[in-house]
């Protein structure tokens, strides 16, 4: 075939395609390559007839071919970039990507249009295949070209917003470099905006705040963004708050911190965040209850925040209410989640707090508890105060062993710290080593003397330590009265020295105020109430006693509170209102249906009320369960007489006067 006939065979190649006839293209291709092997336009036109007869294999292959032959010619690669974009294949991306690289090669010189159509078609397959960086090189490429033409600031501004959007919604798989590339597309983005300030420019702007708050390392820029935002829109609250929010999970509370806090609820008197600002200023002041409202209120609108959920914790723990803080301090690690980075801190700190609280309660699994919150704490071995908590944690689970081995540890590596001296003295005070106990907390007060709970245990090492440094003014009671001036939340403290005015003092109008006083801080507190309602009675003040029952029993849930019932039940009975009596004492049996007394009790009370089968069944039932009252005894048989069932009732008597021989109302009976 002449030179001639190849052209001409070529050119019917063309026509057969043009006329869509792709089998007769391909018989004059092979024809051509009968000629010439290498003959780039027949290899050209036998992957495009092999594509539209939906041969891609004998395509690709001709593509190839062509390729291999005239490697800088752009038919070739053009018709395979159009055979990879109509595969479904997804191993095809990759061949694809190269495609439009060399695309991007032989139009860069000849083809600026086309060169950012392939860039824009490249662009897209790197950000499906969520190449970041490369989407981010690229685009960069994209824009310098257009500037070096002169381009439009919209038309730019357009492709920095293009940029962020192709890299925005990846920013928990970026690399720094990535990452970086992103905020420098905002930040063009929003100095070639036309309309400032404007809608567009203030959308992009909070897109820019809310994008740079997913990078925690980049805080210095946030706070610069936050602020140069509420300067542009100060009718705007959102970047407010975003930097309220900011300062808050970074535990940053400077004077700066907290006027901004003012300005957020003065903006949006309802706005959670604002009230939780409020709450944490209050916590700052040591206004404990203001701050458990506040921050109890913000929480509700505002849940998820890790660091508000701290700061109630904190709060409660101020408040010795430990049950609260526990609460508070599971939903703070609920709302974190996965904690990285800065949320690692805010983890370590609920977690120690958690197992503070659970050390400060009284049930059974709590020190268990207390010892894995304290495991989950990264680095706990690093930070002796968490040691020190741990070796409480072990002292309260009953591991004397573990606890002095940490005792020691922190004594020999860390001397001038007060935790180290306090558990020692924790550890001496259990065994009733009170003299060293005494050496370990007079350490500790004179590292750290503002610690209540320390001049508190000195006061209780003092208090059973000696009959003499029970009663002298200047050891137990100058200790109970140092640790209440400190914290005048720490009902224990008023309590101790109710003790005191009780049992050595003999005050027993000093006692009572203290009691009350520890009782209105600690309702739980039964030994408190207690003492308050009988101190009470006993100065003949049973307004006051009456008081404290009412509130009592107008709060207990069933099953509670029995100490209160029980007394103004006994209460009523001596005032002759047995209906009444009955009722409180009914309660009070169904805290503790087993309380012999308190069915004795019952039983007068029903007595009283002309109730006498009911009263003789209370008064047998307390027998059965505390065979030593003979009074109940005496009670039943006396019943039995009153209802003439005389053989029943004498042998009754006969049963009292077995035990007791001289128990005259038996004699008598």
């Amino acid at each position: 075939m002449s030179n001639k006939e190849v052209k001409a065979a070529l050119k019917s190649a063309r026509e057969a395609i043009q006329n869509k006839d792709y089998k007769e293209a391909l018989k004059h291709c092979k024809a051509v390559l009968k000629q010439e092997k290498t003959n780039y336009n027949a290899w050209v036109f036998i992957g495009l007839s092999a594509a539209e007869l939906e041969q891609p294999d004998q395509a690709k292959g001709a593509y190839k071919k062509a390729i291999e032959y005239e490697p800088n010619q752009l038919l070739a690669w053009q018709g395979l970039a159009n055979l990879y974009e109509k595969s479904n294949q997804t191993d095809c991306r990759g061949d694809l990507a190269e495609v439009y690289q060399k695309l991007l090669e032989l139009y860069k010189s000849s083809d600026k249009q086309k060169w950012c159509d392939v860039c824009n078609k490249l662009a897209e397959l790197y950000h499906q295949e969520k190449k970041y960086l490369e989407v981010a090189e690229l685009w960069q490429k994209l824009i310098e070209m257009k500037q070096e033409e002169g381009a439009e600031k919209a038309e730019l501004h357009q492709l920095w917003k293009k940029k962020i959007q192709f890299l925005k919604d990846s920013t928990q798989d970026q690399d720094n470099k990535t990452e970086q590339l992103l905020l420098s597309a905002f930040e063009h983005a929003l100095n070639t905006a036309d309309a400032v300030p404007g809608e567009d420019h203030q959308r992009l702007y909070k897109d820019f705040i809310q994008c740079l708050t997913k990078f925690p390392h980049e805080a210095t820029k946030l706070e610069k963004a936050c602020k140069d935002m509420m300067a542009l829109y100060p009718a705007v609250s959102y970047p407010l708050e975003v930097l309220c929010f900011h300062f808050l999970q970074s535990g940053t509370l400077s004077e700066e911190t907290l006027d901004y806090f003012s300005r957020l609820l003065d903006m949006d008197a309802s706005s959670g965040l604002g009230i939780i600002s409020c709450g944490v200023k209050c916590l700052q002041e040591k206004k404990y209850s203001e701050a458990i409202k506040n921050l109890t209120e913000g929480l509700q609108k505002t849940s998820q925040c890790p660091a508000a959920w701290h700061y109630l914790a904190e709060a409660y723990m101020r408040i010795h209410r430990h049950r609260d803080a526990l609460q508070s301090c599971d939903k703070a690690l609920q709302t974190l989640g996965t904690a990285e980075g800065p949320s690692l801190r805010w983890k370590n700190l609920i977690l120690q707090l958690k197992a503070e609280a659970l050390i400060k309660t009284a049930d059974a699994d709590a020190a268990e508890e207390a010892i894995k919150a304290l495991e989950q704490i990264v680095d706990a071995n690093s930070d002796p105060v968490v040691l020190a908590v741990r070796g409480q944690a072990y002292l309260k689970k009953g591991l004397m062993d573990e606890a002095s081995k940490i005792s020691q540890e922190l004594l020999l590596s860390h001397p001038d710290l007060a935790e180290s001296h306090a558990l020692e003295g924790f550890i001496h005070y259990s065994q009733k080593n009170y003299e060293q106990a005494e050496k370990s907390f007079l350490n500790a007060i004179e590292r750290k003397p503002e610690s209540a709970v320390y001049h508190e245990q000195l006061g209780l090492t003092y208090w059973f330590m000696s009959d003499e440094t029970r009663r002298d003014k200047g050891k137990a009671l100058t200790q109970f009265l140092k640790a209440a001036k400190l914290d005048s939340n720490l009902g224990s403290a008023f309590r101790y020295m109710g003790n005191y005015y009780r049992d050595v003092a003999e005050d027993k109008s000093r006692a009572r105020g203290c009691y009350k006083k520890a009782f209105e801080l600690d309702g739980a507190d039964e030994e408190s109430g207690t003492a308050a309602v009988d101190l009470s009675m006993e100065l003949d003040d049973m307004d006051t006693a009456l008081s404290v029952l009412n509130e009592v029993t107008a709060k207990a849930s069933t099953g509670t509170a029995k100490w209160a019932w029980l007394r103004r039940g006994l209460y009523y009975l001596r005032i002759d209102q047995p209906s009444k009596a009955v009722t409180d004492l009914q309660a009070a049996l169904r805290a503790d249906p087993k309380d012999a007394n308190c069915w004795e009790c019952l039983g007068e009370a029903y007595l009283s009320r002309g109730s006498y089968m009911t009263a003789l069944k209370s008064f047998r039932k307390a027998t059965e369960l505390n065979p030593e009252l003979t009074f109940s005894f005496y009670q039943a048989a006396a019943i039995e007489q009153m209802l003439e069932k005389y053989e029943s009732a004498i042998a009754a008597y006969q049963q009292i006067l077995k035990k007791t021989e001289d128990y005259v109302p038996a004699l008598k009976g």
